[in-house]
């Protein structure tokens, strides 16, 4: 959609001189590429301010207890953030793909565990659903998740197969009314706190990738459990598991697509999801940048902050320049996917970089200013690495961009 037609509902989200921005848009016809960018704006705007006052001050503390942020996800559903591109009468916020982005980032600014939470929700639970899933699986399945009053995630990996979806081992098999699902999917971003999940599931192993399909599965189905948290390295505050499958059994229209659809469906959703990672590794790469470069200006040396020293401008120049360069690449597999347009290479692109960035920039950010004891980025050290090694691995993400360029 164009922004010029935000959706009322999200105009009365934003602050009062943003909404009043806002509305004066809704009557601007055709859409200008100025009033694209001041709705933008304004979102980036209003995630910022959501981030100071109520995420960074607590971000520290969600991570090192390990708490799943309920209050803040939930404040975060208020904000029309867990369904931004869902129509609004599917209980979304009906805005693009680069709105999407642009709040990602800001919300992984402040707590790349909140935005691993929002990133799953909006990319692979309600963006699969939104495009393959029946008018009645849309009205369970995606409007409540939508709307953030409920959380999805999203089944892939295998102990066995990492991001090989081809080679999955959890089977589906029909009996009657019902489909028994046998297997476990493993390393599953919001597993413990989700409502439902998206299955991926062998049907017919002689059709190889063509014999997989998707299935949605609500969490406490007889059959269907969880297995031990994952004592992760960062991002802690968003839980990490197995999903297990013994004799699960769903009802027979709960199949997401036709069936043979599962890997189709998975390929698409990884490609929209490696947007939403690489705005995530934007936001955790921007954090690292902004506390460097506030750390340099305070922090003296012989009589002149650090800053003044060319070793240090160098290396900040250097953050400064990753994180603008994946921005770009990030942004621009966004604009592509709202154009319709090809955008897997994009986002594969845009997904290696920007997590690289994260990495060097957290790495160089506790060079210049986190020797310190007290210092908020220590913490955070490890959510480049974790952000890095979702969606999937970034070998396979090299191998994409080769494919893409036909090598």
């Amino acid at each position: 959609m164009k922004l010029a037609q935000l959706p009322r509902r999200t105009a009365s989200r934003l602050p009062r001189a943003a909404a009043s921005l806002a509305r004066r848009a809704l009557s601007t016809q055709p859409a200008s590429d100025d009033v694209e960018e001041s709705v933008h704006d304004m979102l980036r705007q209003t995630c910022r301010d959501f981030v100071e006052a109520q995420v960074k001050p607590v971000a520290g503390e969600l991570d090192q207890t390990h708490r799943y942020p309920a209050e803040l996800v939930a404040q975060m559903a208020d904000l029309g953030l867990m369904g931004v591109m869902v129509p609004e009468e599917q209980g979304g916020t009906g805005m693009d793909c680069l709105a999407y982005a642009i709040a990602m980032e800001e919300i992984s600014a402040g707590c790349a565990s909140c935005g691993v939470i929002m990133s799953v929700n909006n990319s692979l639970y309600c963006d699969p659903v939104m495009r393959y899933g029946t008018a009645d699986q849309q009205e369970k399945w995606l409007k409540p998740y939508a709307s953030g009053q409920k959380l999805g995630c999203f089944g892939l990996s295998e102990p066995g197969n990492g991001s090989d979806a081809a080679a999955a081992s959890t089977t589906a098999t029909l009996d009657g009314d019902e489909w028994v699902l046998e297997g476990t999917k493993a390393w599953i971003t919001n597993a413990h706190d989700a409502d439902a999940a998206i299955v991926i599931a062998t049907t017919d192993k002689s059709l190889k990738h063509k014999g997989l399909s998707a299935f949605l599965v609500e969490a406490g189905t007889p059959g269907f459990s969880l297995g031990k948290k994952e004592d992760k390295l960062g991002i802690r505050a968003s839980s990490t598991g197995n999903l297990i499958f013994e004799g699960c059994r769903i009802p027979k229209d709960s199949m997401l697509g036709p069936p043979g659809a599962g890997f189709k469906v998975a390929m698409s959703t990884l490609d929209g999801g490696r947007i939403g990672i690489a705005a995530q590794a934007l936001g955790i790469a921007r954090a690292a940048l902004e506390t460097a470069t506030h750390y340099a200006q305070t922090r003296k040396t012989f009589d002149a902050p650090i800053a003044k020293h060319q070793a240090v401008q160098f290396l900040l120049a250097d953050m400064a320049v990753r994180y603008e360069a994946a921005m770009l690449l990030t942004h621009r597999a966004a604009n592509l996917k709202d154009a319709k347009a090809p955008y897997t290479k994009e986002a594969a692109m845009a997904k290696l970089a920007a997590s690289e960035a994260a990495t060097a920039n957290a790495h160089a950010c506790i060079q210049a200013a986190a020797r310190s004891p007290s210092s908020p980025f220590r913490d955070r050290l490890a959510d480049p690495w974790v952000a890095r090694r979702a969606s999937p691995l970034p070998s396979p993400i090299r191998s994409r961009c080769l494919v893409a360029w036909g090598t």
